[in-house]
């Protein structure tokens, strides 16, 4: 690091050491993403991991994390447990942090998907999945209802952000009629991690060992995590359905065997959709945003250029189901 970036990790050491009353060592910057940094340390020896925002959430803007993770932690899902946070704007420390006590794994797809260090977990990826969604989507909505924005209509809320950005892209307008021509009955609004896939996961030998990364949270429907997690951006290249292990048809099962609730081969498929399509206005979104000038990040633009492929994963799905009614 340069001397400057000594000097702030000196500074965040003393404000955590003051925070946790405790001495601080081995501080170490493990990333830095476009809204928070992630840092390893130890306080008083114990492993900790912060997490902390560049910016404050606007009220209602999304989901109180450290809340959900407390709450989610006590209702047996695979999650950190959180240390100390604080989600006001003038700490010291950041704009919304989370303190947590560390958890061994590894997050990187390729890695998991390729090293024989992880061949059980590989094995039993889709059965770890489906208990941890089985696990959230039990998760009684009343302590966090009011902390958990509410989606009631997703093909709406992806709409509203594609119209805002205004660029048009016909595979998009005939997902959203598709979408719209096709709905399933929808179900009774639950617990919803909002971005449940492989890169959010800490994963060791054994299998996952942490589900990370809830800032997505809302109440709605639960099929939407399933959905998201068979989309074909997050098989990282991997061979399988499933977070490039395992297929949807597993997952089904496995989801039933783990005690959740049958879900159809064409709700998934519906969910699957939307799941391609909300990826490609994300895309679409962060590389206006790039474009603009309002957030300049090369991890933006870089995302930004991804809409094609968005286009051809959307196709890939609607294809088969656009020949069906031909």
């Amino acid at each position: 690091m340069s001397a400057g970036s000594n000097d702030r990790a000196d500074e965040l050491a003393a404000l955590l050491g003051a925070e946790l009353g405790a001495g601080v060592a081995d501080l170490t910057r493990l990333s830095a993403g476009a809204s928070r940094e992630t840092w390893s340390f130890a306080a008083d020896g114990e492993p900790l991991i912060l997490q902390r925002s560049r910016f404050a959430a606007a009220p209602g803007a999304g989901a109180d994390e450290p809340a959900l993770l407390r709450h989610a932690h006590a209702g047996g899902v695979t999650v950190p447990e959180i240390v100390r946070s604080s989600s006001g704007g003038d700490h010291p420390i950041g704009a919304q942090f989370t303190i947590a006590r560390r958890i061994e794994g590894e997050s990187i797809a390729r890695k998991i998907l390729r090293d024989d260090e992880f061949a059980v977990a590989r094995d039993r990826f889709v059965a770890d999945c489906a208990r941890e969604l089985v696990a959230i989507h039990a998760l009684e909505a009343d302590p966090v209802a009011g902390r958990l924005p509410t989606v009631v209509d997703p093909v709406a809320a992806q709409r509203a952000t594609y119209d805002m950005v205004g660029d048009p892209h016909p595979v998009f307008d005939l997902a959203f009629r598709w979408l719209d021509d096709n709905r399933p009955e929808p179900r009774p609004h639950r617990v919803v991690h909002g971005d449940f896939r492989m890169g959010n996961f800490l994963i060791g030998p054994e299998g996952i060992t942490a589900v990370l990364d809830w800032e997505l949270a809302h109440l709605g429907d639960p099929v939407e995590d399933l959905g998201w997690l068979v989309a074909r951006a997050w098989r990282f290249r991997g061979p399988g359905e499933v977070g490039g292990v395992g297929s949807r048809e597993e997952l089904l099962a496995a989801y039933v065997a783990a005690g959740g609730f049958e879900i159809a081969p064409a709700e998934l498929t519906w969910w699957e959709v939307l799941a391609s399509l909300r990826w490609g206005v994300i895309t679409m979104f962060m590389g206006g945003e790039h474009r603009a000038g309002t957030t300049r990040s090369v991890e933006q633009a870089t995302i930004g250029r991804r809409v094609v492929e968005t286009e051809y994963d959307v196709m890939l799905v609607l294809l088969p189901e656009l020949r069906s009614v031909a």
